[in-house]
């Protein structure tokens, strides 16, 4: 848009919200106070209305229902793909529609209807939400091959707060940084973080290169398939890594509960395979 139709958009903005939006002088344009309160809702309107658009078209290619799905936290990859295939053969006329958003925006669109429900490594999220505990993963250290902690079959965990550590990132990993971060807690040691990472891939890739030590479950660890990690299982009582399946308070709809179900009975998808996927309790590394 050329500046002179979006300066009447602004100003015709202005006069029907009553305020001003922009402080202007002749070197710099920048929002006021309530430009601001009034731009944290404008992300929530479009949102909305790119849904409405996506709900029109799935109805005209067959679709009788969707279901929105946040995902926070990264989820459990042999999982997810279970889930989405069994959503598939038993109710082929709803469409999945999935979002990748951190914690807090889940929570928020959670509130605001712009999501049905969602998946997330926390159960700390206020009123109007209810959290249930679906799935857990045992969490395991991330060790570059040829290291010293594994001659460890179990690794200490002052052992690993010796080394750097490469763990989530704060804001996209809100939830698995929490759980991590009680694990540390448990010994009176001083972590060294020297990278934060938004994605389990580049944790592992990391990891793989040598750079540090790194915190995931042992599902994340196996589906990155980097040849250069060996997974480790801490000494002593194993801490896991919980997954919770978040939803508006109040009767959900039936659709939301058939989904429900679904997630409850994948439950624990490794457990019908002849073997995990993944050794919970790994092998010595061979001695030279």
């Amino acid at each position: 848009m050329e500046q002179s139709p979006l300066s009447r958009a602004i100003k015709e903005l202005e006069e029907e919200l009553g305020v001003v939006l922009f402080a202007r002088t002749t070197r710099s344009t920048r929002l006021t106070r309530a430009g601001a309160l009034f731009l944290e809702h404008v992300p929530r309107v479009f949102a909305a209305l790119q849904q409405a658009r996506e709900s029109v078209k799935a109805a005209a290619n067959g679709f009788h229902g969707q279901l929105r799905v946040a995902l926070s936290d990264g989820i459990t990859p042999s999982r997810l793909p279970s889930l989405l295939a069994l959503c598939r053969q038993e109710e082929p006329e709803v469409e999945i529609r999935l979002f990748e958003v951190p914690l807090s925006q889940q929570i928020k669109g959670l509130l605001d209807d712009l999501y049905d429900v969602g998946f997330a490594q926390s159960d700390e999220v206020g009123d109007g939400i209810v959290a249930a505990a679906v799935w857990s993963d045992p969490l395991m250290v991330a060790v570059p091959a040829r290291h010293d902690l594994l001659k460890h079959k179990r690794i200490p965990l002052e052992e690993v707060l010796r080394f750097p550590l490469v763990l989530g990132d704060p804001q996209a990993c809100e939830g698995h940084v929490r759980q991590i971060e009680r694990v540390l807690r448990r010994v009176d040691m001083e972590p060294l973080v020297v990278e934060r990472v938004a994605s389990f891939d580049l944790m592992m890739t990391l990891v793989s290169a040598g750079f540090a030590l790194g915190l995931a479950g042992a599902a994340h660890i196996a589906a990155s398939r980097e040849p250069g990690v060996v997974a480790r299982p801490l000494a002593g009582r194993s801490p896991v890594l919980t997954t919770y399946l978040l939803r508006p308070a109040g009767e959900p709809l039936e659709m939301v509960t058939r989904f429900i179900d679904r997630v409850q009975a994948i439950e624990s998808p490794e457990a019908t395979r002849p073997s995990p996927s993944y050794p919970l309790d790994p092998p010595e590394e061979p001695k030279p």
